[in-house]
């Protein structure tokens, strides 16, 4: 064999060796750009899950690149084009300046009601349950869960109204009266010669969501009409003002362990510590100040309404996971919908009906 013919050989072989490692090369380098890629679009080709909630507790940076992809899915960018200017945004992927202005702006607002006027409350009250129902309803109805809008919707109030003149009995009969209605409802929404499709999801979803909104914020009407009710009702909303700002302090200063990363990447664990600390301060001033009670009734609040406004969180964090949206709705910038704002306080004013009602 001729030398030209060897080195053409080697050659070949050097050439063949070299080859898998410039595709392989060139395939790892675009994987991170693949993934990021596609995982926005595996979220919405399964309608059963879709974008992770943003509020809460954050983490001040990733870990994983997983969580990172998470985080930039939740905050709703991941398609952007970069050369169109964006608000500013915080590192819970919110425009933060509009967050705090809405927030000051409502918070305000509805001291000024309760200190002056306490029974406009449950009207402005009323209304933001009515919306976050409907924000609730037409998100089912987009992902063809077919709840019942109307009969929820005025049921709704009536379980959050009745309240007023009748008490736990008002509030317990318009919720099973609007339970049988949504039944009957859905069960005859096609008319009487076609069978209804889903109705068993549909109705106890109806009911979920009954439950969830109108049953649960009666408590704050409730409590209300205890005595000194405005300086309760007072009391159970800064210390939810205050959960939500200590989990937001400590999550952008220290968050690195996430509490529940499978259903919001966002909170940490150091998040809930300092929703912790800020809430049981907060219970401990305002129960002695504004309720003149024993100080310890505001430690076993502040814990309380930590732990159910966690939860609630979560519940919203899920259902809109399972939704595939950001936020329930638009209403209100750099926060979402009213519902959205109204998903850790729901449990929280039954919580502080049943200590307050209980203890003092």
């Amino acid at each position: 064999m001729s030398d030209g013919t060897i080195v053409a050989e080697n050659a070949a072989e050097t050439g063949a060796a070299e080859e898998p490692r410039r595709v392989n090369g060139t395939a790892d380098a675009m994987d991170g750009h693949a993934v990021d890629a596609a995982i926005p679009d595996a979220a919405h080709s399964e309608p059963a899950f879709g974008a992770p909630a943003t509020s809460g507790y954050v983490r001040a940076e990733s870990a994983t690149p997983a969580s990172s992809i998470d985080e930039s899915v939740s905050a709703g960018t991941p398609h952007e084009n970069p050369a169109e200017p964006s608000p500013p945004a915080s590192r819970a992927g919110r425009n933060l300046p509009a967050a705090l202005a809405v927030g000051f702006g409502l918070g305000l607002s509805l001291i000024a009601i309760l200190l002056f006027v306490p029974k406009v409350f449950i009207g402005v009250a009323a209304t933001g349950v009515g919306v976050a129902t409907w924000e609730v309803a037409k998100r089912l109805r987009e992902a063809d869960v077919l709840v019942p809008r109307i009969p929820l919707i005025v049921g709704g109030q009536a379980v959050f109204w009745l309240g007023w003149p009748w008490g736990a009995s008002g509030v317990a009969g318009a919720f099973a009266a609007t339970t049988l209605i949504c039944m009957v409802w859905r069960l005859f929404d096609h008319g009487l010669q076609t069978a209804p499709r889903n109705f068993l999801r549909d109705t106890a979803i109806a009911i979920f969501t009954l439950a969830w909104i109108p049953l649960l914020a009666s408590f704050a009407t409730l409590l209300l009409l205890e005595p000194d009710g405005n300086l309760r009702v007072l009391t159970f909303m800064i210390l939810v003002v205050c959960s939500d700002v200590g989990g937001y302090v400590a999550g952008v200063l220290f968050g690195r362990h996430p509490m529940v990363p499978a259903i919001s990447p966002k909170k940490s664990w150091e998040g809930f510590c300092g929703s912790l600390v800020f809430s049981v301060i907060g219970g401990l001033l305002t129960v002695t100040l504004l309720l003149d009670a024993n100080s310890m009734i505001g430690v076993v609040l502040g814990v309380g309404l930590v732990l159910v406004a966690t939860v609630g969180d979560l519940i919203e964090s899920q259902v809109k996971r399972e939704l595939g949206i950001k936020d329930m709705g638009t209403l209100l910038p750099g926060h979402g919908g009213i519902m959205d704002r109204l998903d850790s306080m729901l449990p929280s004013a039954f919580v502080s009906w049943l200590v307050l009602s209980t203890l003092i």
